[in-house]
């Protein structure tokens, strides 16, 4: 057995704490190092420049998930291939899914940056405030194809089982904001410009990283012709298209409810801002869950140990649960601090005590959501992961955020949000776990046969 091939024994619970909790160091970190630019611009004392943030992650949010539509697409061919012992084939998928991603994340990079201002103003942006999104988006999103290698590299790894190295490309991309943001909006007095050119030199960092890590230590890396190239693309994208449609959903969830959270003015907007950040912050476990436990299914299903798939969505389940829990109560505990840390408005603190007391528990049902994702993407089929995502972000969120803005203002739109994500949450779960059951219970007795 391949020293890569991690998965096929052990116990599966360790697993999932191991690359779920390796993976969340890195990406909570990441996440922390947006907190932390979110609490440099508002030393700056201005809440549009907060208001413009929200704004710029609302659309950032858009051109991120199609970048992780690609690590679930790479991370279901290579840790299938690792499963089956054909690490040949994994080494070409790597080198071609960093193709394909780099490829159509430019063409989406060009796009946003021609159409920012369309795209901010139809969210609910306006003047001054519309100028200073549209300039971080300008700054930001050329970006992207720098941004997805390191993304495309951390999901290699994770397929074949470094956490550790799958962890360190997310933490140095952090490391290196949390030196130069405060230097660039304060030290070279560039204010939320300063916050960009951050983020540009951040997602540099990760890209360089993840290739030595995949080249040079593990060797995931392999020539590859153009009629390779070309065969592999069909079913590239037979898993990317439905990953990317189900990722996109979440933003364009995000998209409406911001849009409905502006018409309460520019101070709803700030607490939703901080909301979005402290939320991927808090609840980072549960944010990369999906991809940590995608390569040990990939793995297993690969080696055809549907057992052993069946245990690794059980112990995701139970982790996400726990975590939550704590998560939760620890946001209800301090939710008036950190509301003061970041300089809030009575408004916009209502905004946010109303998602850190209550409706943050709607993330127990948002981990249910994502457990489910990873086991249809990587047991072939992803297309049950977009309808459960769209039935979410496409068919509950605007409703229900409408509905309870009525009732009750602003923290209304936070409540609609944790309503519609307890009820996808619970229908997507029944549904994988008989999806799994099934196909545990196909290959019993195939094998008894």
């Amino acid at each position: 057995m391949s020293n890569k091939q991690r998965f096929l024994t052990g116990p599966t619970m360790h697993h999932v704490l191991v690359m779920t909790l390796t993976g969340s160091l890195g990406l909570v970190f990441m996440f922390l190092v947006d907190v932390a630019t979110l609490f440099w611009v508002s030393v700056l004392d201005q809440e549009r420049l907060m208001a413009a943030l929200g704004f710029a992650w609302t659309v950032q949010f858009f051109t991120i998930s199609v970048g992780i539509g690609f690590i679930i697409a790479t991370t279901a061919q290579v840790s299938r291939s690792v499963g089956q012992g054909n690490i040949e084939l994994a080494k070409k998928q790597t080198v071609s899914a960093v193709i394909y991603a780099v490829a159509i994340q430019l063409v989406l990079a060009v796009l946003v940056v021609v159409y920012r201002r369309e795209i901010l103003a139809f969210a609910g942006a306006e003047g001054e405030t519309l100028d200073l999104a549209a300039m971080f988006l300008s700054i930001t999103i050329p970006s992207l194809p720098v941004f997805v290698i390191g993304m495309v590299g951390s999901a290699v790894l994770r397929s074949v089982g470094d956490a550790i190295r799958s962890m360190s490309v997310t933490l140095v991309a952090g490391l290196i904001a949390v030196v130069v943001d405060p230097l660039l909006i304060f030290g070279f007095d560039l204010g939320l410009e300063g916050a960009a050119w951050g983020v540009v030199i951040s997602r540099g960092g990760s890209a360089l990283l993840s290739i030595w890590f995949v080249v040079r230590v593990h060797h995931m890396f392999a020539r590859i012709s153009l009629a390779e190239l070309g065969a592999m693309f069909r079913p590239y994208l037979m898993i990317a298209a439905p990953a990317v449609l189900t990722q996109l959903s979440t933003p364009f969830g995000n998209y409406l409810l911001t849009k409905v959270i502006a018409g309460y003015g520019d101070a709803a907007v700030a607490g939703w801002a901080v909301i979005s950040r402290v939320a991927v912050l808090a609840f980072g476990g549960i944010f990369s869950l999906s991809g940590a436990i995608g390569s040990i299914i990939g793995q297993n299903y690969g080696a055809g140990q549907m057992d052993r798939v069946r245990q690794t969505f059980k112990d995701a389940l139970l982790f996400c649960l726990i975590y939550t829990l704590i998560a939760w109560a620890l946001l209800a505990a301090f939710h008036r601090p950190i509301a003061e840390l970041f300089g809030l408005g009575d408004e916009a603190t209502e905004v946010f005590s109303a998602f850190m007391v209550v409706a943050a528990g709607g993330y127990i049902f948002s981990g249910f959501l994502f457990v489910s994702n990873a086991a249809f993407n990587n047991l072939g089929r992803p297309l049950y992961s977009t309808a459960c995502n769209w039935f979410r972000d496409g068919i509950l969120i605007y409703p229900c955020a409408i509905a309870m803005g009525i009732a009750m203002g602003a923290p209304g739109v936070v409540y609609g949000q944790a309503i519609a994500a307890s009820l996808a949450g619970t229908v997507a779960v029944i549904w994988a776990w008989m999806f799994v059951k099934k196909l545990a219970n196909s290959a019993a007795e195939s094998s008894n046969a």
